[in-house]
């Protein structure tokens, strides 16, 4: 075992939020280590829909996703599985921009501001005010404190003993991108049995389609091929697209046992941020910019009491457990309520029913979802 130089904070993952944290202390003056799994750049099971919330913060970074040629998002459209469609205007707007692209964006703003180390995490122990952080390559690193940003569901969740790891996770993500004329102002949402499919473009002009799913709507059909064809292709608008769309990764991208279950934003004395503390489901369109805003919560938090070397840890602890709660209980719980809704047949069809009938409601949801420009 390699025995490393000791580091202010360890961040464990590299995705947005990851990134965005070790690149906010990294401009501060904090030693980071970020170690994250697999190289840049690499795609992702992602929607790469962002609401606009997230630009002034990411200005303050000195990151611009539009000069990577992220497409400006103005509009909103959702269908019942029968293709009915409901149409809305974004109340805040927001950017197409595949993982591949952002991800790498922020990876180049950081590589020359912390220490980055490709390699899987195995442990994290917690002694004594200090953090002791073990690799598959057998290194250790040592730091005051520790950043949870792995994602959706880790080996590291279950060598925490997460409590969400012992419940059922019966979700599954599908993605790939496609060629196939798309308007870039629009994001869509279409609905089939079963899940969800979310259609924008990205930066390369390319159609991100990616849809979650019930493993027992899937299991029925046990093939992405066939699952697509047969049972969302019900719907007419996913018909279309997928009997004309022309696919660009050879293989689609794939996720399983996607968790939903309630998280806490602090584990074992490590502050989770993303995914990894709190996951909205994919409908609410907004996963990216929740991401980059417990980054955000995070790391002004931090650096406030770094600067006045105040570190009380139990306070820290508490006062970002009350701020991510702040900012994204609501979110979770309108996120949950509005799955349940569009799973339901019938609560689905009364709701898409209301919403045509006061189409304000579609608009208010969304804001239920977002947070607000002044980040």
């Amino acid at each position: 075992m390699t025995n490393k130089k000791k580091f202010d904070i360890i961040i464990v993952g590299g995705g947005l939020a990851g990134l965005t944290t070790a690149l906010h202390l990294a401009n501060n003056n904090c030693k980071v280590c970020l170690i994250e799994k697999n190289e840049y750049p690499h795609h992702k099971v992602c929607g790469e829909y962002v609401s606009n919330e997230v630009l002034p913060y990411l200005e303050i970074l000195g990151i611009d996703p539009f000069l990577e040629g992220a497409k400006k998002i103005t509009k909103f459209e959702i269908t019942d599985s029968n293709g009915l469609p409901i149409k809305a205007k974004l109340p805040l707007g927001g950017f197409g921009l595949s993982r591949y692209a952002f991800d790498n964006l922020l990876y180049q703003a950081l590589k020359n501001k912390a220490k980055i180390v490709f390699d899987t995490v195995e442990k994290i122990d917690f002694d004594i005010n200090q953090f002791t952080v073990s690799t598959q390559q057998k290194d250790i690193y040592k730091a005051d404190f520790v950043i949870g940003a792995f994602g959706k569901r880790s080996n590291i969740d279950s060598f925490l003993k997460r409590d969400f790891m012992k419940q059922n996770s019966t979700w599954l993500a599908v993605k790939n991108h496609f060629e196939y004329e798309f308007p870039e102002d629009t994001v869509a949402l279409h609905n089939f049995n079963g899940g969800y499919c979310g259609l924008s473009k990205t930066e390369t002009n390319a159609v991100n389609a990616c849809y979650l799913t019930t493993f027992k709507s899937f299991k029925r059909y046990n093939d992405i091929e066939k699952f697509q064809n047969q049972e969302l292709s019900k719907n007419p608008f996913l018909e279309k697209f997928f009997s004309q769309a022309i696919p660009i990764f050879k293989k689609p991208l794939t996720i399983s046992q996607i968790s939903f279950h309630k998280k806490k934003p602090v584990e074992n004395h490590i502050f989770m941020v993303g995914d990894s503390a709190g996951l909205i489901h994919p409908l609410c369109g907004n996963g990216m910019a929740m991401a980059i805003k417990s980054a955000q919560i995070f790391s002004e938090l931090f650096l406030n009491n770094f600067k006045k070397n105040n570190f009380e840890r139990s306070r820290l602890e508490e006062e970002y457990s009350r701020m991510w709660e702040n900012e994204f209980g609501e979110r979770l719980r309108t996120g949950r309520f509005v799955q349940k809704v569009l799973l339901n047949p019938f609560a689905s069809k009364v709701g898409f029913s209301m919403a045509r009938i006061v189409p304000s409601i579609v608009p208010k949801i969304i804001e239920k979802t977002h947070g607000t420009k002044a980040v």
